[in-house]
């Protein structure tokens, strides 16, 4: 993995990627265990047809958990001073994912060096799935 240096990371740099897939229903249906995420939605077949769904869904939080980890992986917990995404699309059962982040500016604030970051997740068709930013600590 091509690590970026924390102190040195530029506008513009791109963090690694952390890739996730593909969906499968196994994986839905582990993630609702462990998560107490039990909307029929994401695990019951039936429901999401008769809902009008082609099929269930990944947990919106899935894919958040996974995107977090471009930022957690390069920077460590400790670092992260916010995280936030929107869904802007629904993961569907059988997507491949890629996350990645772009460093988008440089400034302090309480006394510390930090970078705001623009983080994606995206499916194998080239739809966002996900679209948020980071603020992390680097000096």
């Amino acid at each position: 993995m091509n690590q970026i240096d924390l102190t040195q990371a530029e506008v513009g740099a791109a963090l690694p990627e952390v890739e996730f897939g593909p969906i499968s229903r196994g994986t839905l249906a582990l993630y609702a265990g462990a998560s107490g995420d039990h909307n029929p939605a994401h695990i019951d077949t039936d429901f999401a047809k008769k809902a009008g769904l082609p099929d269930v869904f990944a947990q919106g939080m899935l894919s958040f958990g996974v995107l977090s980890q471009v930022v957690t992986r390069w920077a460590g917990v400790d670092r992260v001073r916010e995280i936030g995404a929107r869904f802007a699309s629904i993961t569907q059962v059988h997507d491949r994912i890629t996350c990645k982040a772009t460093v988008t500016e440089r400034f302090e604030a309480d006394g510390e060096q930090r970078v705001r970051l623009a983080l994606t997740a995206s499916a194998q068709d080239g739809r966002e799935t996900l679209v948020g930013d980071a603020v992390v600590a680097v000096g």
